[in-house]
C-alpha cells in the first residue's frame, strides 16, 4: 500500500512538470536577429506563349534560438507588383505579425500572372521579397519572363547555330561561343541584354545586318522612363573577345548604350574592363583579323567603344562616337587597319570626357606609376576622321619602339591633335586641328556639312564603294565614314 502510494505521488509530480513544460512560452526576441531564405533568387523561369500563371515557393528561416515575430512580408512594388503572395496560408499584398518558433521556418507561396503577348511588359520582370524583423529588412529577388522571347541565360554556344527571327533574344548575367564553334546571327534578329550582362566569345560571332535591318544589342530596359526617356551609358556590358577567337565579322551592327564592367576574370585575371568591345592578345598568331567590323555603329560606352590587348581588328566604315574612355584604345599595340572611320566624343550629362582622348594608340601598358609592358604595333589608318572636344584626341605614342615591331601609316586623316604627330610615324595628306563641321554633333549626326574639310579629301582610288549610309562614294571619297 505504502509503494502504490509513492507511485501516485511520483505520477502527480510528472505530471504537473509535464503541464507546466507545455505551458511554458518561448521568449520572443524583440531586438537584432536574422532571417534567412531558402534561396538567394526566386526564379519563375517558364517561358509562356499563352496567358498563364505560375506559383514557386520559398522558405523564410528563423536561426535563432528565441521565437521570432515578423512584422510584414510584402513585395518591393505593392499593389502593382506582377507577383501575389501568400504567407502561412494568408494571402495578401502585405502580410503583418507572422511568428516563427526557434529554429523554424515558414512558406511563402508567390504566383506571377503573365500575358506573354504584351509588349508593355518589360522582358525581365523583377521585383523584391522584403521581410522585416525588428526594424531591419531582409530582401529576396524575384525575377520572371515577361514576354515570349528566346531566353540565354548564363549559357555556353556549344554548337554551331544560326539564331532565328520570329522572337527577340534576351541575354541575362552571361554567353559565350565556345572555341571552335560559330554563332550567326542574322539580318532581323533583335537582341537585348539585361543589366550587367555580357557576351564572350572563344570561337567565332558573326553578325550578318544589312542596312534596312541591321542588327541591335541594346539593354532590355523596354520602359525608357526609367532612363529619363533617353539611351543610358551602361545599361550592359559588352562583347569579350578571348585570345584564341579569330574570324569574328560583323556588319551592320548597331551596339548601344553599354560599357559596364563585370566581375568576370579576363585578362591577366583582372576583372572585364568597362569596354562596348575588348579584344585580348592572340594567342593562335594567327593571320586573321579577330573581328572584321563594317558599317556598324558603337556609340554610348560608359567606358572604351573597343579596347584591344594585342588584338587584331579591321574596321571599315564605322563610327564609334560618345564613349567615356577612348573610342579606340590600343594598350601593348596589335595589328589594325582603320578605314573611313569616325571616332569622336564631346560628352554628354551621362557620359564625362574630361582627359581621356578619344584615340589612343599606342604600343605600351602602364603596369604601376613606374612599370610598363611593350608590343608590337602595326597600324595603317586610311580616311578617318577623329574629334571631340579636348586639345588632343588622336594620341599617337610609343615606349621602346626600337625594342618591339612598331609600323603606323595614317594618311588622309583628319585628326586633332595639339602637338601633332610623333616622328617615328609614316604621315601624309593629314589635316590637323581643322574643325571638320559635322552636321549636328551634340545630336550624334556627324555628316559633313558643306564647307567641311572633311569632303574629297579622301584617298583616292576609292576601295570602299558606299559609306554607312550606303551612299554611293565618288571618285574623290571623303574622310570619315559619310560621304557627302
Amino acid at each position: 500500500m505504502r509503494n502504490k502510494t509513492l507511485y501516485i505521488i511520483l505520477f502527480v509530480l510528472l505530471a504537473g512538470v509535464v503541464v507546466n513544460s507545455s505551458c511554458k512560452k518561448e521568449k520572443l526576441l524583440t531586438s537584432g536577429g536574422e532571417l534567412q531564405f531558402s534561396v538567394d533568387t526566386l526564379m519563375f523561369d517558364t517561358v509562356f506563349t499563352d496567358q498563364g500563371s505560375f506559383t514557386a515557393s520559398i522558405k523564410i528561416y528563423n536561426p535563432q534560438d528565441q521565437l521570432v515575430k515578423i512584422s510584414s512580408v510584402r513585395m518591393e512594388d505593392g499593389g502593382t507588383s506582377f507577383f501575389k503572395l501568400n504567407v502561412n496560408g494568408e494571402a495578401g499584398n502585405v502580410v503583418n505579425n507572422i511568428e516563427v518558433a526557434a529554429k523554424d521556418s515558414i512558406y511563402v507561396f508567390a504566383t506571377v500572372k503573365i500575358d506573354p503577348r504584351d509588349e508593355s511588359n518589360p522582358f525581365i520582370i523583377e521585383d523584391k521579397l522584403i521581410a522585416t524583423l525588428n526594424g531591419k529588412d531582409f530582401l529576396i529577388p524575384f525575377v520572371a519572363y515577361g514576354q515570349d522571347a528566346y531566353y540565354i541565360v548564363d549559357s555556353v554556344i556549344a554548337k554551331d547555330d544560326t539564331w532565328k527571327t520570329d522572337k527577340p533574344y534576351v541575354v541575362m548575367n552571361n554567353m559565350a561561343v565556345d572555341e571552335g564553334k560559330t554563332l550567326n546571327i542574322p539580318a532581323g534578329c533583335r537582341i537585348y541584354m539585361h543589366a550587367d550582362s555580357r557576351i564572350y566569345v572563344l570561337g567565332k560571332l558573326n553578325v550578318n545586318g544589312t542596312k534596312q535591318d541591321s542588327v541591335v544589342f541594346q539593354g532590355d530596359r523596354l520602359d525608357r522612363r526609367y532612363f529619363g526617356f533617353e539611351g543610358y551609358p551602361g545599361e550592359w556590358g559588352g562583347f569579350y573577345f578571348f585570345g584564341q577567337s579569330k574570324g569574328s565579322v560583323f556588319n551592320y551592327a548597331v551596339i548601344k548604350n553599354c560599357g559596364s564592367s563585370t566581375n568576370f576574370l579576363g585578362r591577366q585575371g583582372q576583372p572585364t574592363s568597362p569596354a562596348a568591345i575588348q579584344l585580348n592578345y592572340d594567342s593562335t598568331q594567327s593571320s586573321e583579323f579577330q573581328l572584321d567590323i563594317r558599317n556598324s555603329i558603337i556609340e554610348n560606352s560608359i567606358g572604351y567603344g573597343i579596347l584591344s590587348f594585342t588584338g587584331r581588328l579591321r574596321a571599315v566604315n564605322c563610327l564609334i562616337n560618345t564613349c567615356g574612355a577612348s573610342c579606340l584604345a590600343t594598350p601593348e599595340g596589335g595589328l589594325y587597319v582603320l578605314e573611313h572611320c569616325t571616332f569622336v566624343t564631346y560628352g554628354t550629362n551621362k557620359v564625362s570626357h574630361v582627359d581621356v582622348p578619344t584615340l589612343a594608340l599606342i604600343n605600351y601598358f602602364d603596369v604601376s606609376s613606374t612599370q610598363y609592358t611593350v608590343g608590337p604595333l602595326v597600324c595603317s589608318m586610311t580616311n578617318c576622321a577623329v574629334w571631340g572636344s579636348l586639345e588632343t584626341e588622336a594620341f599617337v605614342n610609343s615606349r621602346d619602339a626600337d625594342k618591339a615591331q612598331y609600323e603606323v601609316t595614317i594618311e588622309n586623316c583628319l585628326l586633332k591633335s595639339k602637338d601633332g604627330l610623333p616622328s617615328n610615324v609614316t604621315a601624309s595628306n593629314n589635316i590637323i586641328n581643322e574643325d571638320p563641321l559635322f552636321e549636328d554633333p551634340g545630336g550624334w549626326n556627324y555628316r559633313p556639312k558643306d564647307g567641311s574639310p572633311l569632303v574629297n579629301s579622301g584617298k583616292s582610288p576609292i576601295s570602299i564603294p558606299t559609306d554607312l549610309d550606303n551612299k554611293t562614294r565618288d571618285a574623290q571619297p571623303d574622310i570619315g565614314c559619310y560621304e557627302k
